[in-house]
């Protein structure tokens, strides 16, 4: 009888099943993508291991780390970083804008530098996990050498494909690329270019300026304590007090925080919205429902009539109330899964590599299509109650 009725009122029921299915769809979706957006965001962090520090002056508007600083890093900053205990190597880098070109199309790259000096050059490598596609890596001695991210190889960049041996010009200058790298879980690598730091100073006409220190700290365990020692004295040194830093000291455990606390409060913002979806398709449910009753009181009235009891009445609406939540669910799971895997196709395709993935949950799926049935069950209860109470006289009199 149930689906009888769902199916009589055609276009009525499916617009009662669309209030629910978007609140489900938004929730599978968005707990379904969650997930994979959490490994994506924190997997650009793992380039950095645990005993790691960057250090950056506070930009004044968007831009690479430290390129657009009100108050520049440079070398007087450096110093005092080596000096605090706990320090083991601190590596200045340079992270710039340039013109890079090559097969007469001129393209704006982000260029990185690399120290001057060898054994921070291996650490560059082993704690970032870079690893050759083709050719060499750089070092210290390859003056007017580069080092390409795997993004530069495709043939949608210069319109022909850029391989070991190439000639890349640079602010002008004549580059030879040496190697090109792996491709990589963090796309600051996948997209920039390396050099060695003279080279870059010298095209760019830079002083002791510096955009970023990265701090190899002696072990994992001193890294909050050395972080903060490193606060301590930058403020002594520049008369800052707390809170008025022009430079932020970031250790990758805070990183990863920060970024799982903007996830939390996104998750609790769409459930909520999905939330209010849910209720507003429970009042479709008991609107239709109401409905359903005054247009069926004859019918309601001739089943009591031949003995049907209050009960009874109560759960053939119940169960066509219950129904139309189930079936808004269980098409809303469907569509959710649907979206979300059409999201992280897109967004991998884009990004060119599989960093966005969809983490099927089957308890979330069982939970969302129960919660949907019982929001169906509670929209119908006040209208079933009303049918249950019909008398079969006043009911057949209409």
């Amino acid at each position: 009888m149930a689906l009888d009725n769902l199916k009589h009122r055609g276009i009525r029921s499916w617009l009662t099943i669309i209030g629910i299915f978007i609140g489900i769809a938004a929730v599978v979706s968005l707990i379904s993508l969650s997930n994979g957006l959490e490994n994506a965001v924190t997997g650009q962090f793992t380039s950095l291991s645990a005993n790691t520090l960057i250090i950056q002056s506070s930009a004044s508007f968007f831009g690479p780390p430290g390129s657009m600083a009100v108050r520049k890093l440079n070398e007087h900053d450096l110093d005092i970083i080596n000096s605090v205990s706990g320090v083991e190597m601190a590596i200045p880098r340079l992270l710039r804008s340039v013109k890079i070109e090559y097969n007469d199309i001129a393209k704006y790259k982000y260029l990185a530098s690399m120290p001057e000096d060898q054994e921070q050059i291996n650490y560059i490598y082993k704690t970032m996990g870079l690893q050759l596609a083709e050719g060499r890596l750089l070092k210290l001695s390859d003056k007017r050498k580069i080092l390409l991210g795997s993004n530069f190889i495709g043939k949608d960049e210069f319109g022909k494909e850029v391989k070991v041996n190439s000639n890349l010009k640079i602010q002008g200058e004549p580059f030879e690329v040496i190697g090109i790298l792996e491709k990589s879980g963090t796309l600051e690598v996948n997209n920039a270019a390396l050099m060695v730091e003279s080279d870059l100073k010298d095209i760019l006409d830079i002083g002791d300026e510096i955009d970023m220190i990265m701090v190899k700290v002696v072990s994992k365990e001193r890294t909050e304590q050395t972080a903060e020692l490193i606060k301590t004295k930058m403020r002594r040194d520049r008369d800052e007090k707390v809170g008025e830093e022009d430079f932020s000291v970031q250790t990758p455990l805070k990183a990863i925080e920060s970024i799982n606390t903007i996830l939390a409060i996104l998750n609790i913002v769409i459930t909520g919205i999905a939330t209010i979806s849910l209720l507003i398709g429970g009042v479709g449910i008991a609107n239709t429902m109401y409905t359903s009753v005054l247009e069926r009181r004859r019918d309601i009235g001739i089943m009591k009539a031949v003995g049907a009891r209050n009960l009874e009445v109560m759960k053939i609406f119940l169960v066509e109330s219950g129904l139309t939540g189930l079936v808004g669910g269980i098409i809303g799971a469907i569509i959710g899964l649907a979206f979300a895997f059409g999201v992280s196709a897109a967004a991998n395709a884009y990004l060119g590599q599989d960093l966005l993935l969809v983490t099927i949950s089957y308890p979330l799926l069982v939970l969302a299509v129960l919660f949907s049935f019982l929001i169906g069950i509670i929209s119908g209860l006040s209208p079933a109650l009303q049918a249950s109470k019909l008398r079969p006289a006043e009911a057949l009199r209409l």
